[in-house]
């Protein structure tokens, strides 16, 4: 692995690093994608917190990312409890499986941890993210908001930052807001960018 650094994303990355994303998902998940219109949109939410915005950087050039947003579980006994949630995070396609996507990720942890933040939940795999300590939601007691309850939850991902943040916590996690987005929206936004052909491809989530 050759050298790089991990730095706090400027308004001189933006574009650079929305391309990145771009670049890290199309046609991973739909054909297309919004993951960089999220990021985009993302940074002027007052749930974005802009000292775990992260980028990696080589040679001169983004190689990866990671963001955080504050969100809520709505514990059963009534009580709103704060975590957060994560992502996109990415690393450029020729990158992938060299262990960038790992630093990054610890980095980005450690530094969630040592602001006081508790606990990260996401939806993610856990062949990648169980190296970096994530376990099922499910084993914390956390359910996903509108999942009915026979349906399959493996893909949502949970990490305790404060060792036992979530004991004697059950409840329901809420998804930002600020991750909903048009598709007519990103199809504006994507237009600033370089022509790729969208594909339908086996293992996509979404049409």
């Amino acid at each position: 692995m050759r050298d790089y650094m991990i730095r706090l994303e400027t308004k001189a990355d933006y574009r650079e690093n929305e391309n990145l994303v771009r670049e890290a998902f199309w046609n991973v998940y739909r054909p297309g994608c919004s993951e960089h219109y999220l990021l985009h949109v993302l940074r002027d939410d007052p749930a974005f917190v802009k000292e775990l915005d992260f980028v990696m950087e080589q040679d001169g050039r983004l190689i990866g990312q990671n963001i955080f947003v504050k969100t809520v579980i709505n514990a059963d006994d009534g009580r709103e409890i704060p975590v957060l949630t994560m992502g996109p995070i990415a690393i450029l396609p020729a990158l992938k499986r060299q262990g960038y996507g790992k630093r990054l990720l610890d980095y980005s942890l450690e530094n969630a941890a040592e602001m006081g933040f508790g606990a990260v939940l996401f939806e993610g795999n856990i062949q990648f993210y169980g190296k970096s300590g994530f376990d099922y939601s499910r084993a914390f007691g956390i359910r996903y908001h509108d999942l009915p309850a026979d349906a399959d939850d493996s893909f949502f991902l949970c990490k305790e930052l404060i060792p036992g943040f979530l004991n004697g916590v059950t409840g329901v996690y809420q998804t930002p807001r600020g991750y909903y987005v048009d598709d007519a929206d990103v199809e504006a936004f994507d237009k600033a960018f370089p022509p790729k052909e969208k594909l339908k491809l086996p293992g996509q989530l979404f049409d």
